[in-house]
């Protein structure tokens, strides 16, 4: 059977939306597991600012193990194909990724934003406006962990539930520039990425959706491509010059 292509014309302007499925495929674990567990830990235990004001030392331990596994990841062809599809697309494209692993970074890519932070990197806990710095340490204790300029300590450069994504008026301007959306490996169930389709639909972009099953708000796609990302994406996309 032959493979669906996906036509990027040479005034498109593509923004992509990945999530945790991407990164999946590389062997790391999703937190939207049937018994409400991500890593053998509850959410409301390791990822709300009431678990860093309560237990920064288990959050810390938590994210310290995260890093661990995302180092051993490797980027699969799906980060390789949105790459490549990037270095084709030039500045015409914007990747915005809810994955707080450097998968992307690793696969090649350049232009994007992690809207929910990334875990090689930290910052200050009083958000004292000093950037987050990088940071892959793996932290044994809350003794080893660093404290910034302003004294206080460091915290993962992590958005905890609760809080609001980062770059989101960048974020904005590229929906609404986009003329398409390309969406990969995300269940349409997390908000507010999962209105970035209706956005861009309502702009009069194509939407495209990339992963193993129907999302959640698939009748807000113009294409729905049902299949592992790895295996459907190289080759998906055909480039005018």
């Amino acid at each position: 059977m032959q493979q669906m292509k996906i036509h990027v014309e040479a005034a498109d302007r593509v923004f992509v939306l990945t999530g945790a499925g991407i990164s999946a495929e590389s062997g790391l674990p999703t937190f939207r597991a049937s018994d409400g567990l991500w890593s053998g830990h509850r959410i409301e235990e390791v990822c709300t600012p009431e678990a860093w004001e309560r237990n920064p030392a288990l959050v810390w331990e938590f994210y310290s193990k995260r890093r661990e596994d995302g180092a051993k990841a490797q980027p699969n062809p799906a980060h390789i194909a949105l790459a490549e599809l990037e270095a084709q697309v030039g500045d015409r494209f914007f990747l915005c990724t809810q994955n707080v692993d450097d998968l992307h970074e690793r696969g090649g890519s350049q232009r994007l934003v992690h809207m929910h932070g990334e875990l090689a990197k930290s910052r200050c806990e009083d958000d004292c406006g000093r950037p987050p710095v990088e940071d892959r340490a793996i932290y044994k204790s809350l003794a080893e962990v660093g404290h910034c300029a302003c004294g206080a300590r460091l915290r993962p450069h992590i958005v905890f539930f609760g809080e609001i994504p980062l770059e989101m008026g960048r974020i904005e301007r590229a929906i609404s520039d986009s003329t398409l959306m390309i969406v990969v490996g995300t269940s349409g169930s997390v908000y507010p990425a999962a209105n970035f389709v209706h956005w861009a639909r309502q702009g009069g972009a194509r939407t495209v959706y990339i992963g193993p099953e129907r999302p959640l708000n698939a009748s807000a796609f113009t294409y729905v491509v049902e299949g592992k990302a790895g295996e459907v994406m190289p080759g998906l996309f055909t480039v005018d010059a």
